[in-house]
């Protein structure tokens, strides 16, 4: 009896599998150059968002510039969102490319750039929850102490 490891290496992909992991790939481009538009965008817009804050006239005066503040922050969030876009970008063209060739090589690397998307995501997930799990601590903590 074969253990489980030999039987994963004889794993073939079936048609309709091929078609589900074709068209999975087509939407993965779609979705990665939209992204990496957004991002454009994000940072082109960035330099506008944080100058159209300071003339506001009801903006209170500050002891920094809160519209260069604003323009960093979206900087960042961009070059921050660039990276999982970029591994679903790879996934689409080397599953694509795996598909054509039949290369076990190539669908590796397209499954290994999926990967690194989906834990990209999650550790982002992660850290954003315990962000704002410790802001409600700090806002639960600041309204007893107003009290």
């Amino acid at each position: 009896m074969q253990n489980a490891i030999t039987e994963l290496e004889q794993l073939t992909l079936t048609n309709s599998a091929r078609k589900f992991l074709k068209e999975t790939a087509s939407w993965c481009k779609f979705l990665s150059i939209l992204g990496f538009i957004l991002i454009g965008l994000m940072i082109f817009g960035s330099f506008f968002i944080g100058s159209m804050y300071n003339n506001f006239p009801a903006a209170q005066p500050a002891p920094v510039d809160m519209g260069l503040i604003i323009t960093i922050t979206y900087i960042v969030f961009a070059l921050i969102y660039i990276i999982p876009v970029y591994y679903l970008y790879n996934f689409s063209v080397k599953m694509k490319k795996a598909l054509i060739s039949k290369d076990d090589e190539v669908l590796a690397k397209a499954f290994e750039m999926l990967k690194s998307h989906y834990k990209f995501i999650g550790v982002l997930t992660i850290i954003l929850i315990s962000i704002y799990f410790l802001g409600i601590i700090v806002g639960v903590l600041g309204m007893t102490s107003a009290l």
